[in-house]
C-alpha cells in the first residue's frame, strides 16, 4: 500500500513543480501578477524560473521591435489643402511593467500608439503648407509637358520638408511614449494623396491641359500640312513654268525652222507661194456653209481660174 501512495506523492510533488516553473526565452521579457498585482521585477534574464502555482500569473512581452501601421486620416494643411496622410513607425517596449500598468498589452499600446502618433501628425501637417509635405529637398522638378500648366503655380521652394516633419514627429511623440513603457524609433509616411474632391479637380484639371496640348498639337499640325501643300503648289508651279518655256522656246525654234525652210521652198517660185497664201486665206475665212461671191477682178478668182491667171 505504501508505494502507490508514493508515487502518487511523487507525480503530485512533480506536477506541482511543473506548474510552477516557467521559461523566458532570449526575446521575451516577463511580468509577474498575483492577484491581478504585479510583484517583483522585470524578468528578462532567459532560462527556468519558478512562481506560485495558481496564485501567480506570468504575463509576456516581446523585445523585439514592433511595427505601427496607422490608419488614413484626413487633414488640412496650412494652405487649405485637404489630404489623406497614412503613417507607419517603429516602436519596442522598453519597460515592461510600466507598459503593463499603462496599456495592459499589445493591443493597448497600439491603440496609445495611434493616438499619440497620428495626433502629431495632424498638428504637424496642419502648420506646413502642402508643399512642405511632399517635398524633401529643393531640386529642381522634372515636369512633363501635360503637368507643366498645372503644377508651375504650386511649385515653391520648401523651409521644413517632409524629411523634417516626420523628424519632428517623432520627436514629439517619443517624448510622451516613454510615460506608457514604450520607446518610438522612427515615423514615416507611407502615402499622401489628396482626398476624393481635391482628386476630382486636379483629374479634371489634367485632362483640360491634354486638351490643350491635343489642340495644339492638332494646329500644329495643320500648319505644318499647308505649308506642305504650299510648297507643292510652288514646286508644281515652277515644274508647269519651265515646261510651258521650254515647250515655247521648242516651238518657237520650230516655228523658225518651218519659217526658213517655206521661206526657202517660196523662195523657188514665187506664183506657187502667192497661190498657197491665197488659199490659205480663202479657207481661213470660209466654212462649209459660207456663201462666197467674187468680183471678175478678184486675185482669188484670178488664181482659181488658172495657175497663171489667165
Amino acid at each position: 500500500m505504501r508505494t502507490p501512495l508514493v508515487v502518487l506523492a511523487g507525480v503530485l510533488v512533480a506536477l506541482i513543480l511543473f506548474t510552477s516553473v516557467y521559461t523566458v526565452s532570449e526575446t521575451e521579457q516577463v511580468i509577474i501578477t498575483q492577484f491581478g498585482r504585479p510583484i517583483g521585477g522585470v524578468v528578462d534574464v532567459p532560462g527556468l524560473h519558478l512562481k506560485v502555482r495558481l496564485i501567480q500569473v506570468v504575463h509576456r512581452f516581446v523585445k523585439r521591435w514592433l511595427e505601427f501601421d496607422g490608419d488614413s486620416n484626413e487633414i488640412p494643411t496650412k494652405d487649405k489643402k485637404y489630404i489623406w496622410v497614412d503613417t507607419c513607425a517603429r516602436w519596442r517596449i522598453a519597460g515592461a511593467l510600466r507598459f503593463y500598468q499603462a496599456v495592459n498589452d499589445e493591443r493597448g499600446g497600439q491603440s496609445r500608439l495611434d493616438d499619440i502618433v497620428n495626433g502629431e501628425t495632424r498638428k504637424s501637417i496642419a502648420s506646413c503648407n502642402l508643399i512642405e509635405v511632399i517635398r524633401s529637398t529643393n531640386r529642381d522638378f522634372q515636369l512633363t509637358e501635360e503637368l507643366e500648366g498645372i503644377a508651375s503655380e504650386e511649385i515653391t521652394g520648401i523651409e521644413t520638408g517632409r524629411e523634417k516633419i516626420t523628424e519632428q514627429i517623432l520627436e514629439r511623440a517619443s517624448a510622451i511614449t516613454p510615460e506608457f513603457g514604450v520607446e518610438l524609433v522612427d515615423v514615416r509616411f507611407k502615402r499622401i494623396n489628396y482626398t476624393e474632391s481635391v482628386q476630382q479637380a486636379v483629374f479634371q484639371r489634367m485632362v483640360e491641359e491634354r486638351k490643350r496640348i491635343a489642340e495644339r498639337s492638332r494646329s500644329e499640325g495643320q500648319g505644318c500640312a499647308a505649308g506642305v501643300r504650299g510648297q507643292k503648289e510652288r514646286d508644281v508651279l515652277a515644274a508647269t513654268w519651265i515646261g510651258y518655256r521650254t515647250a515655247e522656246e521648242l516651238k518657237a525654234k520650230a516655228d523658225a525652222k518651218a519659217t526658213d525652210i517655206c521661206a526657202q521652198a517660196y523662195g523657188r517660185d514665187r506664183d506657187f507661194y502667192q497661190f498657197s497664201e491665197s488659199l490659205e486665206r480663202l479657207g481661213a475665212s470660209l466654212d462649209k456653209d459660207a456663201t462666197t461671191i467674187l468680183s471678175t477682178d478678184s486675185e482669188l478668182l484670178r488664181y482659181l481660174k488658172g495657175p497663171r491667171g489667165c
